[in-house]
């Protein structure tokens, strides 16, 4: 099994697996930040989950964030850790060998569907999407969802200057199983957000609260995890109980 590792912005092509390594990753979660937010930014609720899968999962998850204008190198990234032999090209069995997931907000979830076309495109799928109150750029979309994607769920708030995308459906319903469109009103049930620039607590409240919301991040958590190999923990318990 692999070593757990991140493959950081600043040199993707060093981190993302050495040269003699020739497993896949158990799995590769990507979460990309919104707005114009450093990739390592803890304030942020898509970096502190990150720090948590990194701390708590064995060997071969490989986790990382991204700016969200940043989702091409997340790509030669991925590509690069599901190249296992090394060759320049992945195989049809390096293909199907990939479980990856993909998370953001803002336009950072529109960069979640922007990856996942690019995959469509190599012939690779898509374990799990989540995107959270999603903001696509201009004249792109993101309620769409590529056929690659096996499931995918959509968290959103309807208030304020900046709105999240209310429905994402898939290209191809028979492929792609949309969990949800999950509305939170904070208007009714307001969240403080710490350590948050003024311009994003007062201008884009309502975005900004769905962001450092613990009860939609503890969903998006749980999701993710039902996706991944056991905890070195929860291994651990196993492995006694079989005994």
């Amino acid at each position: 099994m692999l070593p757990a590792r991140s493959f950081a912005q600043s040199e993707p092509e060093l981190r993302a697996a050495s040269a003699t390594e020739a497993e896949p990753a158990a799995a590769i979660v990507i979460g990309f930040l919104g707005g114009r937010v450093s990739h390592d930014n803890i304030h942020h609720a898509e970096v502190q989950l990150a720090q948590r899968l990194r701390e708590a999962y064995p060997p071969g998850v490989a986790v990382e964030t991204f700016e969200n204008h940043r989702y091409e190198d997340a790509h030669k990234a991925i590509l690069r850790l599901l190249d296992t032999d090394r060759d320049g090209s992945l195989s049809p069995q390096e293909k199907r060998g990939a479980r990856i997931i993909l998370y953001g907000h803002s336009w950072g979830a529109w960069a979640v569907v922007a990856l996942s076309r690019a995959l469509e495109h190599d012939g690779i799928p898509v374990l799990l999407t989540i995107q959270v109150d999603s903001i696509a750029r201009k004249g792109q979309t993101d309620a769409v969802i590529p056929s690659n994607v096996l499931k995918a769920v959509n968290f959103y708030q309807p208030h304020g200057i900046l709105r999240g995308q209310p429905s994402i459906v898939a290209a191809d319903p028979a492929r792609t199983q949309i969990l949800g469109n999950f509305r939170f009103d904070y208007s009714k049930d307001p969240v403080t957000c710490k350590g948050y620039p003024w311009w994003d607590v007062y201008l884009a409240k309502d975005h900004t609260e769905i962001e450092c919301d613990p009860k939609v991040w503890s969903r998006i958590e749980d999701l993710i995890r039902a996706q991944l190999p056991p905890t070195t923990v929860s291994a651990a318990i196993t492995a006694r109980a079989q005994k």
